[in-house]
C-alpha cells in the first residue's frame, strides 16, 4: 500500500519507518529541507534504538523516502497520516495550526479518495475540525480518522511492530478496512485491533498518559511520606505491585515525570476539561506534584549542606528525561540544573545520548564530561537523575577516588541501601531510608 506520512518528528519517523518494514512504500514529507537531503542520505535525525537498522534496510530498498513535496508524496498515497507538533498554547490547550494548516494544502492537492489519519495527540474534536477544513476545500471524497499512538521512547519500534492495542477511530466502513489492513500484520498474535468514533479515540489518547502520569506521581507522594513516616518505598511498591488491579509498571518513585508526552498531555486534557466547565481536579493535583517533585534532590541537598550550595562542584549523571533516547524536553534535569545554577553551585554534566541537546539549551552554564567517571572529578557529590543501565553497576571504589566527598543523591533509587552502608557513602535517595545522616 503506497503511505504518506506528514511530518517526520519523533512519531513522524517511527510511523513511517515501521510501516515500510512490512512493505508499505512511504514517503514522509517535511519542510525541513536539510533534515529531508539529510535522511535521504541516511543520516538518523533521532536517537531511538532499533531504530536505524529499518531506517537503512528501507532506504536501501526503496520503500521509504523523503521529501519536502507534499503533492508528490501524496499523490498516489490511499492513507495519509498527519504526524505533526501540537505543542502547548500559553494557556495549556494544544495548538492545532500545524495540523488544520496541512489538511487544508492537503485539501487543495487531492483529486481521488483519501484516509487522513490524524497520528499527532489531539484534543477530542479534532477530527471533527480536519473533516470541516476538507468540506470547505475540496469537493473530494476523505474520510477523517483519529488513530493515536502509543509509542514509548527507547522502546519505541516494539511498541509499533508488536503492539499492546491499536486504537482506531472512525464511523467509515471503507476506511475502516483500509485501516484493518494496513495494521493486520502488527497484530498476529492476538493483540487487537479497536474500533471506536472518533472522539473516543481522541479522548483515549489523552486518558491512557495521563493515567500513567497520576500511577507514576502518586508514587512519588507515597515516597515522600514513607521518608517522614521511616518506611522504605521498594517494600511498598513491591506490596502494592502484586496486586493485579495495579500491577508492577509505573511503580518506580523519582524526580517527576518529563519528556514529550505526559506533561503536554495532562495539561491539555485538564484544558480541555475546563472548556467543558468540568474541574478535573486530580489532574491539577498531578501536575502540581509533579513540578515539586523535579527539584526534590534539590531541596535534599540545601538540607544537607545546611543552605549553602555556593561554590559546591556536583556531578550530575543523566540529562535525558528517561534512559535510551537523546530526548531532554521537560526532563527534570534541567530544572535540577536551573535550581543549582542558581544557587551558585557548578555542574559537570553527563550522558550517553542527550549532551548536544543539552548543549543547545545551556550553553556553558555548565560542563560536561566524556564518561561518567570524568564528570566526578572533584565533585562534592554526585547527583542521579536518568536511570541509564550504565550507571547501575559502577565502580564505587573508582567514584570514591574520583570525589572530594563521599555523598549520593540518587533520584532513581539505581543502589542497594546494604551496598552503600558498606561502601561507607553517605546516600539520599526517594522515599528510603538516608545512609550515613
Amino acid at each position: 500500500m503506497k503511505i504518506a506520512v506528514v511530518g517526520t518528528g519523533y512519531v513522524g519517523l517511527v510511523t513511517g519507518t515501521c510501516l515500510a518494514e512490512t512493505g508499505n512504500d512511504v514517503s514522509c514529507v517535511d519542510i525541513n529541507e536539510e533534515k529531508v537531503d539529510k535522511m535521504n542520505r541516511g543520516q538518523m535525525p533521532i536517537y531511538e534504538p532499533g531504530l536505524e537498522i529499518l531506517f537503512y534496510r528501507n532506504i536501501a530498498q526503496k520503500r521509504l523516502d523523503f521529501t519536502t513535496n507534499l503533492a508528490e508524496a501524496i499523490k498516489d498515497a490511499k492513507i495519509i497520516f498527519l504526524a505533526l507538533p501540537t505543542p502547548p498554547g500559553g494557556d495549556g490547550s494544544a495548538d492545532l495550526s500545524y495540523v488544520l494548516g496541512a489538511a487544508k494544502d492537503i485539501a487543495g492537492l487531492i483529486t481521488d479518495y483519501k484516509v487522513v489519519v490524524t497520528k499527532s495527540t489531539v484534543p477530542v474534536g479534532t477530527a471533527d475540525k480536519v473533516k470541516a477544513v476538507f468540506r470547505e476545500h475540496t469537493n473530494v471524497e476523505v474520510d477523517v480518522v483519529s488513530n493515536p499512538e502509543f509509542l514509548r521512547e527507547g522502546v519505541a519500534v516494539e511498541d509499533f511492530m508488536k503492539p499492546d492495542r491499536v486504537v482506531v477511530g472512525t464511523q467509515s466502513e471503507r476506511a475502516r478496512k483500509l485501516m484493518d489492513e494496513l495494521y493486520a500484520p502488527y497484530v498476529r498474535s492476538g493483540n487487537p485491533i479497536i474500533f471506536m468514533d472518533e472522539r473516543s479515540s481522541e479522548l483515549t489518547k489523552y486518558a491512557a498518559n495521563s493515567f500513567l502520569a497520576t500511577k507514576i506521581t502518586f508514587m512519588n507522594e507515597i515516597a515522600n511520606m514513607c521518608e517522614l513516616v521511616g518506611a522504605d518505598v521498594d517494600m511498598v511498591r513491591r506490596g502494592i505491585g502484586a496486586d493485579a488491579r495495579i500491577g508492577k509498571r509505573f511503580l518506580f518513585p523519582g524526580v517527576g515525570y518529563g519528556g514529550s508526552c505526559f506533561p503536554k498531555d495532562v495539561q491539555a486534557l485538564a484544558k480541555s476539561a475546563s472548556e467543558v466547565n468540568y474541574d478535573f481536579s486530580i489532574l491539577n493535583s498531578v501536575m502540581a506534584v509533579n513540578e515539586k517533585q523535579k527539584t526534590v534532590i534539590v531541596e535534599k541537598m540545601r538540607k544537607y549542606y545546611k543552605g549553602d550550595l555556593k561554590g559546591k562542584k556536583f556531578a550530575l549523571w543523566g540529562l535525558a528525561f528517561k534512559p535510551e533516547t537523546d530526548d531532554i524536553r521537560e526532563a527534570p534535569s534541567l530544572y535540577i540544573i536551573d535550581a543549582l545554577l542558581k544557587e551558585g553551585a557548578e555542574i559537570v554534566a553527563y550522558d550517553p545520548e542527550a549532551i548536544e541537546n543539552v548543549k543547545k539549551l545551556k550553553g556553558d552554564t555548565i560542563a560536561y564530561a566524556s564518561d561518567p567517571y570524568e564528570a566526578l572529578e572533584g565533585a562534592d557529590a554526585l547527583i542521579i537523575v536518568t536511570e541509564w543501565s550504565l550507571f547501575r553497576t559502577p565502580d564505587f571504589e573508582r567514584i570514591e577516588s574520583a570525589m572530594k566527598a563521599k555523598v549520593i543523591f540518587d533520584g532513581r533509587n539505581l543502589y542497594d541501601l546494604h551496598r552503600m552502608i558498606d561502601c561507607g557513602f553517605y546516600y539520599n535517595s526517594i522515599g528510603r531510608q538516608t545512609i550515613g545522616a
